[in-house]
């Protein structure tokens, strides 16, 4: 299958490029800056993505041009255009402010192919430190905003074209074009990646990866590993056993209302309830990372003492897909959290991994998951943490304090469901993922019935987005607000305060913990 090659300098929009070529129904992988493959004949075209450094740092990440440049066609941005620019002999300057924000093509060349159909006076969106003053022999420029001569250039002796501006967000608002233009017209990508060739592909291998093999899938009742599991039971049927592991932090009735979904879909589960072991061994732990390492140690453990009675068994499968696996290790070796699937793995477990996700945004599972004939409510899902409400409670874990956050969330939940929008919408359907934050380590003061109250403030969360890279807090409507805080605080033991929270990612998280 063809496919693009996108360099990682760093960027923290790298996967939005990704996604942003996915869309396009071409398959691409992210790669780090200095680990192009060079004898792949699939790929068809290389973008070098932004950076974090200046090209001046010392410690600045630096590929060698010639391995793609004339061979293949190459796109730059921002940092890639700037070190493209600074390689081949042009200049880099540090600018006299940084420009960042929105700003407008006000001269563009309409007739090099990569603004095919743009419109003059094209909004785009810049985010850098340094600017390039000038650009290399060989190249002309083909987009000017008003502070940014260079803002685009190309070679006119080969196929590379730079861009100081990121086509790849959203505030670039013929971003999608520009990519278009680059990989379906100037690469020639054949746009054969979708969902059902995904799965016709991704069977077709399992079924050469495992063979014969008894696979275990750890279930965590999200859509992830249901479809992960719906996709492994296509390729080997009888020989994969799912556990559904339940460590006393689901949402309510959860554990029985999954078990039910899943034998709808025909698959061999295993329900174990493990919530003694998980309370036990995060009493009194309070640090974020370490709970994640204790959920993720556990599971493992539970799994274990399950996978001894399979003795044939010789795979874990897991629904990880590739935020997952991006957010876990960027580039810059920095971990900003550890996902439950990647960092609670100990090194001696006694299974190979399977991960038939692993390449996948989550919008791309779910269009596998109808591809596959799943029911439409497990495929709608929001996301859900694998470590489950430990990372919505502020604090250490207790099952009362996981009580109250059932309680409330519930409440919520629900609520999105029932409310329908102005345009026939329900809430739950608009949101990409919400859910409630006990401030167990918070109290706050009052009143009910003329007494005074002393309990917990809880914050809701809700964000829209497509691939949770990036995500914008939900505008939900006020009186849906007002009613949700109102039944909250009138139903939920322990709980006397209700907050919204408006923040975005980046530069929050979409969860606290």
């Amino acid at each position: 299958m063809q496919k693009i090659i996108i360099l990682d300098f760093g960027s923290q929009t790298t996967q939005l490029i990704g996604r942003r070529v996915r869309e396009l129904d071409t398959f691409c992988e992210i790669l780090p800056y200095n680990k192009f493959p060079k004898d792949d004949p699939s790929v068809i075209g290389v973008i070098l993505s932004g950076s974090p450094f200046s090209v001046h740092d010392p410690e600045a990440f630096k590929v060698d041009l010639s391995q793609f440049v004339g061979r293949l066609p190459v796109l730059g941005i921002c940092y890639g255009a700037q070190f493209i620019s600074h390689t081949l002999g042009g200049k880099v300057e540090k600018a006299d402010s940084r420009e960042y924000g929105r700003a407008n093509l006000e001269t563009i060349n309409l007739y090099n192919p990569l603004f095919k159909g743009f419109d003059r006076g094209s909004q785009v969106w810049m985010s850098h430190g340094d600017t390039i003053t000038a650009i290399p022999e060989g190249f002309e420029v083909i987009g000017s905003t008003k502070d940014v001569k260079n803002a685009a250039f190309a070679s006119t002796k080969q196929p590379v074209w730079a861009v100081q501006f990121h086509p790849e967000v959203f505030h670039t608002l013929q971003g999608k074009q520009l990519l278009q233009n680059f990989v379906v017209d100037i690469c020639g990508s054949r746009q054969e990646w979708s969902a059902a060739s995904f799965i016709d592909t991704t069977v077709a291998e399992l079924k050469a990866q495992l063979g014969s093999d008894r696979v275990i899938l750890g279930l965590s009742g999200g859509v992830d590993s249901s479809v992960a599991a719906v996709l492994l039971n296509r390729a080997i049927g009888k020989n994969l056993t799912c556990i559904f592991v339940d460590h006393g932090m689901l949402r309510k009735n959860e554990f029985a209302q999954v078990m039910e979904d899943y034998k709808v879909l025909g698959l061999n589960v295993i329900g174990i309830d493990a919530s003694a072991k998980f309370f036990g061994d995060l009493a009194g732990v309070t640090e974020p990372e370490q709970k994640r390492k204790i959920i993720g140690r556990d599971f493992v453990e539970v799994f274990n003492a399950e996978a001894k009675k399979i003795t044939d068994a010789k795979w874990l499968a897991q629904g990880t897909i590739y935020p997952d696996r991006i957010e876990s290790l960027n580039i810059t070796g920095k971990v900003i959290k550890s996902h439950h699937n990647v960092g609670g793995l100990p090194k001696e477990m006694n299974l190979q991994l399977c991960e038939p996700l692993k390449w996948l945004f989550k919008d791309e599972v779910r269009r596998v998951g109808r591809q596959l004939g799943m029911p439409e409510h497990l495929i709608t899902r929001h996301p859900f943490p694998g470590p489950g409400l430990a990372v919505r409670i502020l604090g250490d874990i207790t099952p009362e304090k996981v009580r109250i956050l059932q309680d409330a969330d519930d409440i919520y939940i629900r609520g999105l469901r029932d409310y329908v929008d102005t345009d026939g919408e329900t809430l739950y359907n608009k949101v990409w993922q919400a859910g409630v934050i006990l401030l167990s380590t918070v109290r706050s003061v009052g009143v009910m019935g003329d007494e005074r109250t002393y309990e917990h403030p809880v914050a809701l969360r809700a964000v829209t987005s497509t691939d949770a890279m990036t995500a914008d807090w939900a505008h939900l409507p006020y009186d849906f607000l007002a009613k949700v805080s109102n039944e909250i605080i009138n139903k939920v033991r322990g709980v006397n305060r209700v907050c919204y929270d408006i923040s975005s990612k980046p530069p929050a998280t979409i969860e606290w913990e």
